[in-house]
């Protein structure tokens, strides 16, 4: 493998593709170098002697500057790195960029919904309005998981539902203003996902998101008995037995329910980092970019959130949004999380984790210049707010923190069937809808074979476009439901929910 990969020709630094030991002489695009100390894979070491105060570029762009003077061959880091980053720059717009051809479209089996979704699985989902009673939900998702899917007992048809899961929280009362409509139109987006073929919606009864509103947030939703029932658990002698009997016709209703071929329209994916090292942005991100873009070529929709993780790197997002009004929007949206900072006291640009600093990433634009990378080259075509529905297709922002579990849940709910989750360092962590984990090294994806489900370090030492229409090929695999995810098999799926307000 090549000890070093300049990932633009403008910039004075170069990435280690493998630990360095100082001293070593090493060879970058024909040209002699050596190794000034020992520098940890994933970390940057100078092409070139750079003056103090003077801009360390990667990825063609500024990343911060030298605190101090930085000979050639020493190790770029925190160290001697520092943010050139201030809270209030100007964001200007360039116009429409056109994006490059994509590959031919794969053939999917997927599930037609009655509201004319797309779902990729077919599940019964449980949404209890209110932390109160979790453990009511779970106890009903684990006796739905083996009635309907284990043994396969339940009503004709039935073995045919992939799962049942209990999205529990601990919100839905003591909640005032922004964060209980949130919350609520949260777990109404989880309501209508079309991955799930049915909804059991559980409600206490003293709640302030009682079941009446939580109707009103579904809509038309509501209406359809067939997919949606509703129990109030203090309004029954037993919810259990009540719980069971609703579970058991909505068992009934989705268990009809048959994949059929179809193209990406309709198919919204969801783009997300965690745990990102130094090659994140050489291989695992601009790999799901290539990806996203095919999907949007060809008519499905994605979604890029994590807002605070695009801090530095927002001129790159909104150069390509497809209109002024669309520009507008992006740029508020980006200005509002800037202020939710400000309100709280804290510093806008308290990033990167001590995590993603061991991996190799030194500064917050950095770090972004190497998350938005996900988003490929598409045009942005809307933002949304926290809890918005997604609709359409092309690449849109979605308002969210960077926090894996809150970002995934905010992905999930907006309408993404599939999640994209690249990671340097590894996490379980999974989501809603499927999680497909793709590691940017080799060896995490070799020390880790139940977290991760694609090694995007194969772009080190193979064609770009195999990887590529290897990734694709396990996606059309998942999205058809011949394969599960890693975090599928293992069951791990979680939710949360953002907070800012009062808990009363």
């Amino acid at each position: 493998m090549r000890p070093l990969f300049r990932i633009n020709p403008q910039d004075n630094v170069a990435v280690a593709l493998r630990p360095l030991v100082r001293g070593e002489a090493l060879t970058l695009e024909g040209r002699l170098l050596r190794a000034g100390e020992d520098i940890p894979q994933g970390h940057k070491m100078a092409l070139d002697r750079i003056p103090a105060g003077a801009r360390v570029i990667k990825y063609g762009c500024p990343i911060g500057a030298a605190s101090g003077p930085i000979e050639a061959g020493a190790w770029v880091h925190s160290h001697n790195l520092r943010t050139l980053l201030n809270e209030d720059p100007v964001y200007t717009w360039g116009g429409p960029k056109t994006p490059g051809p994509a590959p031919s479209p794969p053939s999917l089996q997927v599930y037609r919904r009655a509201d004319g979704q797309t779902g990729i699985r077919n599940e019964i989902w449980i949404i209890p309005t209110v932390g109160c009673i979790n453990q009511i939900a779970r106890t009903l998702a684990a006796w739905g998981e083996a009635e309907f899917c284990l043994r396969g007992a339940g009503p004709q048809g039935a073995d045919r539902i992939d799962g049942v899961h209990a999205w529990t929280h601990p919100h839905g009362c003591s909640q005032l203003g922004e964060d209980h409509e949130a919350a609520r139109r949260i777990l109404a987006g989880l309501a209508r996902h079309p991955n799930a073929g049915a909804v059991l919606v559980l409600g206490l009864g003293c709640e302030n998101n009682s079941l009446d509103s939580f109707r009103e947030s579904l809509g038309p939703y509501a209406q359809d008995t067939r997919r949606m029932a509703f129990l109030s658990c203090q309004d029954c002698g037993d919810e259990i037995a009540e719980g069971k009997r609703l579970l058991s016709r909505l068992a009934g209703y989705a268990g009809q329910a048959r994949r059929e071929e179809a193209g990406p329209e309709g198919l919204i994916l969801g783009l997300k980092c965690g745990g990102s090292d130094g090659l994140s942005g050489i291989t695992a991100n601009p790999l799901a970019g290539r990806v996203c873009d095919a999907f949007c070529a060809w008519g499905a929709g994605a979604i890029l959130s994590e807002i605070p993780e695009i801090f530095g790197a927002e001129q790159l997002l909104l150069d390509r949004c497809e209109s002024r009004e669309v520009f507008d929007q992006a740029a508020a949206l980006i200005e509002n999380f800037k202020t939710y900072y400000r309100a709280q006291g804290q510093v806008i640009y308290e990033n990167p984790s001590p995590g993603n600093k061991a991996g190799g990433i030194s500064t917050l634009e950095e770090k972004s210049c190497g998350c938005v990378q996900k988003g490929g080259s598409s045009p942005i075509r809307g933002a949304c707010r926290y809890g918005e529905q997604v609709r359409g297709p092309g690449l849109r922002l979605l308002e969210g923190p960077g926090n894996d579990i809150v970002s995934t849940t905010a992905l999930s709910a907006a309408g993404a069937q599939l999640i994209l989750f690249t990671t340097g360092r590894g996490t379980p962590l999974g989501a809603p809808a499927p999680v497909i984990k793709i590691a940017s090294n080799s060896a995490l994806a070799r020390r880790k074979p139940a977290w991760i489900d694609f090694d995007a370090g194969r772009l080190l030492t193979e064609d770009a476009d195999q990887v590529c229409a290897a990734l694709l090929h396990l996606l059309a695999e998942v999205i058809s439901g011949r394969v599960k995810t890693r975090n599928e098999e293992r069951d791990s799926r979680e939710i949360a929910l953002f907070k800012n307000g009062v808990t009363l």
